[in-house]
Formats: C-alpha cells, sequence, structure tokens
C-alpha cells in the first residue's frame, strides 16, 4: 500500500484548498438565499424584496478614525416615495374636481333654471304674458278696450248661403257673393277679395288660417297678438285705433281702425280679427280689413264674423 502523504504537503498549500472550498460553500449558499426570494416576489400579492448582497468571505473591518457605515437606502424607502407622490397627486386632483364641481352641478340640471316653453307649433298655450307685454309697448298698439260689442257697420249685408271650407284650420265661414270672389290663399287657408279699388294701398280681403302667432291662456290676448300681426298686411305705418271688444263662442273678437297715411293724406281701414278654438289643433283665425275707399262694403265684416263654425 502507498501511504498518505498530505502531512507532506506545505501549510500554505492545505490553507488555499481550505480557502477556494469555503468560498465556494459561500457562494452556494448566496445562490440558494437569491433563488428562495425571487420565489417569493413571483408569489400573487407578493411585495418586492429590496437585493439581498452575497457577504463577502472577509468584510473588512472599519479602521480607526473611520466613520460608521450609513445604512443604505433600500427600494422600500423609495416606494414610500412613490406613494407620497401619489397621494399628493390624487389629492390635487380632488381638489380640482372640488373647484369645478359648483359649474357642472349648475349645468347638469338646467330644468331647474330654464322657463317652461310651449309646443313647437304653438298649439299650447304660452306659460306667461311676455308676448302681450311686448305687443303692448308698441306704439302702434294701444291698451286693450273695455268689452264692447261690435255694431253694425256702414254697408249692405251679403246673404250668400254658400260656404268656404278650410280644411287646414278646421273651420268654415260664408263664400260671400259679388263682387267678391276667392282668391289664391297663400300665405292662409281662404282668401276673397274684392277688386281693387283706386286711391286704396292694399286691397280688400276676407281671410283665414291658424292663428300664424303664439298661442295664449286667453283668448283675448290671443286676439291682440292677432290684430298686431295683421298690421304686416296694412300700409306702412298704420296704428291700430280699438272699435269694439267682445267674446265669441269659444274665442274672442276684436274689431278696429288701422289709420295711415298715403301720400300725406290721413286714409284708414275697418278691420278684424276673431279666434276661436278648434279641438285638437291651434285655434283658427278670421281676419278682414276693407279700406275707406270701400266703405260701403264694411258691414261685410259683420257677417263674415258672424258666419264663422267649426266643420
Amino acid at each position: 500500500m502507498k501511504r498518505s502523504r498530505i502531512g507532506d504537503l506545505p501549510m500554505r498549500v492545505i490553507y488555499r484548498i481550505l480557502a477556494v472550498g469555503v468560498a465556494v460553500i459561500v457562494a452556494a449558499a448566496a445562490a440558494v438565499v437569491g433563488f428562495v426570494s425571487s420565489s417569493s416576489s413571483d408569489q400573487p400579492g407578493g411585495g418586492k424584496t429590496g437585493q439581498i448582497a452575497a457577504p463577502s468571505a472577509a468584510p473588512p473591518s472599519p479602521g480607526p478614525g473611520s466613520a460608521e457605515p450609513s445604512a443604505p437606502v433600500t427600494e422600500p424607502s423609495a416606494s414610500a416615495s412613490e406613494q407620497a407622490s401619489t397621494e399628493a397627486s390624487a389629492q390635487a386632483s380632488a381638489t380640482q374636481s372640488a373647484q369645478a364641481s359648483p359649474s357642472a352641478s349648475a349645468s347638469a340640471s338646467p330644468s331647474e333654471t330654464a322657463a317652461p316653453s310651449s309646443a313647437p307649433d304653438g298649439s299650447e298655450p304660452a306659460p306667461d304674458r311676455s308676448a302681450v307685454i311686448a305687443a303692448l309697448a308698441d306704439s302702434r298698439v294701444p291698451d286693450l278696450p273695455r268689452d264692447k260689442r261690435l255694431g253694425r257697420l256702414s254697408g249692405k249685408a251679403d246673404k250668400s248661403k254658400r260656404r268656404v271650407q278650410d280644411g287646414k284650420s278646421g273651420v268654415s265661414l260664408i263664400r260671400l257673393g259679388k263682387p267678391w270672389k276667392v282668391f289664391g290663399a297663400s300665405p292662409f287657408s281662404t282668401k276673397q277679395v274684392l277688386p281693387k279699388a283706386k286711391g286704396a294701398a292694399h286691397r280688400a280681403m276676407v281671410v283665414s288660417c291658424p292663428v300664424p302667432i303664439l298661442v295664449q291662456k286667453k283668448a283675448k290676448d290671443t286676439a291682440l297678438l292677432a290684430a298686431r300681426w295683421t298690421l304686416n298686411h296694412h300700409p306702412k305705418g298704420g296704428k291700430i285705433t280699438w272699435t269694439a271688444s267682445q267674446p265669441i263662442k269659444d274665442g274672442w273678437l276684436l274689431a278696429y281702425r288701422v289709420k295711415y297715411k298715403l301720400k300725406g293724406k290721413a286714409r284708414s281701414s275697418m278691420a278684424a280679427v276673431a279666434v276661436t278654438d278648434v279641438p285638437g289643433a291651434k285655434p283658427a283665425m278670421l281676419f278682414a280689413t276693407i279700406p275707406d275707399v270701400q266703405s260701403k262694403y264694411w258691414r261685410t265684416i259683420n257677417t263674415a264674423v258672424s258666419s264663422l263654425r267649426l266643420k
């Protein structure tokens, strides 16, 4: 047998072998610890941990006069800074939202400040009298008179028994005899006119249509707005003087003189509007106007108004 010669080896060789072995063991231990840490951070809900440094085989001890090593800044501390920054940002966002909230809440409920409006076609009554107030502020329109019945106007009564049917308004009225004739209705539903007269700025006519203005709660107010609207069909500068204001069946009648000037001379027309309710639709309007040069036909206004009927 061969005898072991370990004892024959120099001591420096033995120390080197031991140092290598220790280094291998330390490296293996560090790998195991790193693997366990990595596995734990990969688990659901596992927090991120700081890096674990492998200990050195022989950490140097601080020499005389050396300062104590400061504690290293770890990642958890950095996470705390990020959290503080995030909380500050969230607080700033909350403050901005709180400042913006008054205007947002104001715009979220416009129904609390917006006034109710009528139906687009005006078939529902207006919620207030603002249109009436505006009409009475017009210098061409005086305040409404006390109720007064329309008297018998000058001229002869028309005794025709024929009727004109107004399908758009849901009413009918007398078809006047000669010299009246049915004419192109636009912009009305029905239209009857007299021949043009010398010295008249407009043509005498009796027309019907759904009221062309916003319906009011009171028929009298609706008639007022309709009368003001009819100034569009009289000579420029015309002003109203009331002659009658009276209720009619399911409506109201206003009669008036429209005074104006033609070539510097004072002239006028006799006119009237009658509005009457129509079930399920806007009220119907009858409008008649006859210039003073044809005053012998003014009685036709009485006839036309009294002939107004629902279909």
